[in-house]
C-alpha cells in the first residue's frame, strides 16, 4: 500500500509540474481570459485585462484615447483576441518578458506611386513625408541629395519637391525632422517621381531633456558629467549645445529665412566639405541652398554669405554668417557672426560676434563679443566683450569687459571691467573695477576698485575691500584695512588734523592745520603717504612725508612746506593711541609782503631767500 500510495503522489506532482511547465511556456498574448464590461473607459478595460491575465501593459499614453467609452463581453479568448476587439487596425502587439507594448503599427511606406523618365538634364523628386506611427502629414522637414547639395522643405501638408541633376548616377534622399529618426532611401535617377515616405519618431527615454514653451531662458548648451561605476572619479563630460545659436542673433532674425532656420533644427547633424563657394546672399550660393551645412576652404560673399563654416578664407563685402567653426581669416565690410570656434584672424568694420571661444587676434571698428574664453588680442573702436576668461590683451576706445579669469592687459578710455582675478594691469581714462582680485596693476584717471588687492592702484581714487598691496592717490579707501584720525599739533601749527587711509604697507594722508593768533594767523592743507611698522602689540613706528600749502592772507604767492617726520607710538586700546617724533621741513615761499592779520611766513627768511630747512617736533593721538 505504502508503494501504491507513494506511486500516486509521484505522478501528481510530475502533472503538477508538467501544467506549470506548460503554462510558463504559454505567451502572454495566448493566455485565455473572460472579461464583462459596460461602459467603462478604455484604460480601465486594459486594467482588467492586466489583471485577469497576470501580465503588465506598456504603451505611449498619446496613441491611445484612454477616455473612450468600452462595452465587451467575451469567454475564454485568448488576449490578442480581446485586443483585437479593443483595437481598430493600426495597432500592433509586442511582448517583452510578462510585458505587452501596444503600439501604432509602422507604415511600412517607402512607395513610388509615379515613375516616368525624363529626357531632360534635371528630374523632380515629389511627395509626402508622413509620420511613422500615426500616418500623419509632417512639415517642416528637410528633403535632401548629399553629393548634389540639393534640399527641399516639406509644407504644412507634407509635400515636397526636389530638383536634381541627371548628371548623377546614383542618388539617395535623406528626410531629417527634429524629434524624428533620419531616414535614407535610394532612388532611380534620371526619372521624375512621386514618393511616401515615413519617419520614425524618437523614443523619449527618462534622461530626456525636454524644454517647454514656458522655459524662457533655455541654456545655448547642457553639460553632463558622467561617473565611473565606482562614482569615485568623473569618466567624461559630455556637452550638448544648442545647434542654432547662430540664428538666434539679431543678424540671423534679420537675415536668415524661416526656411534656413527650419533646416538648421533639422540637420544638425549633416556637414560637407567644400573647396570653395561664392555667394550673394545667404541662399544663393554656388553651393546651393545648402551651403549652411557646407564647411569651405574659400568662402566669397559678394554681399553677404550664410555657411557651415571655415577652414581657409571668408571674405565678404558686407557680412560673414558662419555655423560653426572658423579656422585662419575672416574678414567683412560690416560685421562677422560665428556660432562656433574661431582660431587665426577675424576682422569687421563694424562688429565681430562669436558664440564660442577665440584663439588669435579679433578687430572691429565698433565692437566684439566672445561668449566663452579669448587667447589673444581683442581690439576696437568703443567696446569688447569676453564671456569668459580672458588671456591677452583688450584695448577698447570706450570699455572692455572680461567675465571670468583675465591674464594680461585691459586698456580703455573711459571703463575697463574683469569679475574675477586679475593677473595683469587694468588702464582706463576714468574708471577700473574688479570684483574679486588684483594681482598687478590697476592705473585709472579718477577710480579704481577691487575687491582684493594684491599688487598696486595709481588713481584719484582708490577702493578695496582688503589689500597687501599698495594704494596711490588722494584718496585711498581700504574697508578692512587703515583707517585713522590724527589730532595733532608741531612746532609751526599748534592744531592740526589728519585724516589717514589705506594699509599699513602704504597708507594715504589728507591733513590740513590752523594756527589761531589774531594777527598772526595761518592756515595749511596737503597730502601726504605715510609706512607703518609694527615693534609689538603696543608699541609701533610711522615714517610719513607731506606736502602743504601755506596760506597768508594771498593766493597769489607760492609757500609750500615739505615736512618728513618720524614717529613712535603707543596703543591706550583698541580706539585710542598716543604719538610723537621728530620732524625735518623744507619750506619755499615767494611772499615778501605781510598781509594784515596774517604771519608774513611760518620762518623767518632773510632778504632774497626763499628756502629754509630746519628740524621740529611732532606731538598727538591717533582716534580708531
Amino acid at each position: 500500500m505504502k508503494q501504491s500510495a507513494g506511486l500516486v503522489r509521484a505522478v501528481l506532482l510530475s502533472t503538477l509540474l508538467l501544467f506549470s511547465l506548460a503554462a510558463s511556456a504559454q505567451s502572454v498574448l495566448g493566455r485565455t481570459v473572460s472579461i464583462d464590461v459596460s461602459l467603462q473607459q478604455l484604460d480601465q478595460v486594459l486594467e482588467i485585462l492586466s489583471n485577469k491575465g497576470n501580465f503588465y501593459f506598456s504603451y505611449n499614453s498619446n496613441i491611445i484615447k484612454r477616455d473612450s467609452l468600452v462595452t465587451l463581453k467575451v469567454y475564454n479568448k485568448t488576449v490578442k483576441q480581446v485586443l483585437d476587439l479593443l483595437f481598430a487596425e493600426g495597432y500592433e502587439y509586442r511582448e517583452s518578458g510578462n510585458y505587452i507594448i501596444l503600439r501604432k503599427a509602422p507604415i511600412k511606406l517607402s512607395v513610388v506611386t509615379t515613375h516616368t523618365a525624363s529626357d531632360e538634364k534635371i528630374y523632380f523628386v515629389s511627395g509626402y513625408i508622413l509620420d511613422d506611427q500615426t500616418g500623419e502629414t509632417i512639415s517642416n522637414a528637410s528633403i535632401y541629395e548629399k553629393n548634389q547639395l540639393a534640399s527641399a522643405i516639406s509644407n504644412k501638408e507634407g509635400y515636397f519637391k526636389l530638383k536634381l541633376k541627371s548628371r548623377y548616377d546614383k542618388a539617395a534622399l535623406t528626410v531629417s525632422k527634429d524629434l524624428y529618426e533620419d531616414t535614407t532611401i535610394i532612388i532611380q535617377p534620371k526619372y521624375n517621381q512621386q514618393l511616401s515616405i515615413a519617419i520614425m519618431p524618437v523614443e523619449i527615454s527618462d534622461k530626456t531633456i525636454t524644454i517647454t514653451p514656458y522655459t524662457f531662458d533655455a541654456p545655448d548648451s547642457i553639460v553632463i558629467a558622467v561617473r565611473k561605476a565606482d562614482s569615485t572619479h568623473w569618466l567624461y563630460t559630455y556637452r550638448k549645445t544648442d545647434s542654432a545659436m547662430v540664428e538666434k542673433t539679431k543678424a540671423g532674425q534679420w537675415f536668415l529665412s524661416a526656411w534656413q532656420k527650419a533646416q538648421t533644427i533639422n540637420l544638425k547633424k549633416f556637414f560637407v566639405m567644400r573647396p570653395y563657394q561664392l555667394s550673394l546672399l545667404p541662399g544663393l550660393s554656388t553651393n546651393g541652398p545648402l551651403n549652411s551645412q557646407v564647411i569651405n576652404h574659400i568662402s566669397l560673399n559678394i554681399w553677404g554669405g550664410y555657411s557651415g563654416g571655415v577652414k581657409g578664407v571668408e571674405l565678404a563685402g558686407w557680412f560673414n554668417i558662419d555655423k560653426k567653426d572658423v579656422k585662419w581669416v575672416q574678414a567683412a565690410g560690416w560685421f562677422n557672426v560665428v556660432g562656433g570656434q574661431v582660431d587665426g584672424v577675424q576682422l569687421a568694420g563694424i562688429h565681430n560676434t562669436v558664440m564660442d571661444s577665440v584663439t588669435g587676434v579679433q578687430a572691429a571698428g565698433i565692437s566684439n563679443f566672445v561668449k566663452r574664453q579669448f587667447v589673444g588680442a581683442q581690439l576696437s573702436g568703443i567696446y569688447n566683450h569676453v564671456g569668459g576668461s580672458m588671456n591677452g590683451l583688450q584695448a577698447a576706445g570706450i570699455g572692455n569687459y572680461a567675465n571670468n579669469n583675465t591674464t594680461g592687459a585691459q586698456l580703455a578710455g573711459i571703463l575697463n571691467v574683469n569679475r574675477r582675478r586679475m593677473n595683469g594691469a587694468q588702464i582706463a581714462g576714468i574708471l577700473n573695477v574688479n570684483f574679486q582680485e588684483v594681482k598687478g596693476a590697476q592705473i585709472a584717471g579718477v577710480i579704481n576698485y577691487t575687491k582684493k588687492l594684491s599688487g598696486v592702484q595709481i588713481g584719484l581714487i582708490n577702493i578695496a575691500d582688503t589689500s597687501d598691496g599698495y594704494s596711490i592717490g588722494l584718496i585711498n579707501i581700504i574697508f578692512k584695512g587703515y583707517h585713522k584720525l590724527s589730532l595733532y599739533g608741531n612746532e609751526v601749527f599748534p592744531l592740526n588734523a589728519a585724516f589717514k587711509t589705506g594699509n599699513s604697507k602704504l597708507y594715504s594722508i589728507l591733513l590740513a592745520g590752523v594756527e589761531p593768533t589774531k594777527d598772526d594767523k595761518a592756515y595749511t592743507f596737503g597730502y601726504g603717504l605715510g609706512r607703518e611698522f609694527y615693534l609689538n602689540k603696543r608699541w609701533g613706528a610711522n615714517a610719513e612725508i607731506s606736502t602743504q600749502q601755506v596760506y597768508l592772507g594771498s593766493w597769489d604767492n607760492i609757500n609750500v612746506l615739505n615736512r618728513l617726520e618720524m614717529h613712535l607710538h603707543f596703543k591706550l586700546n583698541k580706539y585710542f593711541s598716543l604719538f610723537m617724533g621728530p620732524s625735518v621741513s623744507l619750506y619755499y615761499s615767494d611772499q615778501k609782503e605781510k598781509i594784515e592779520g596774517f604771519k608774513q611766513n611760518i620762518r623767518s627768511l632773510s632778504s632774497g631767500e626763499h628756502v629754509k630747512i630746519w628740524s621740529g617736533f611732532t606731538a598727538g593721538i591717533n582716534i580708531f
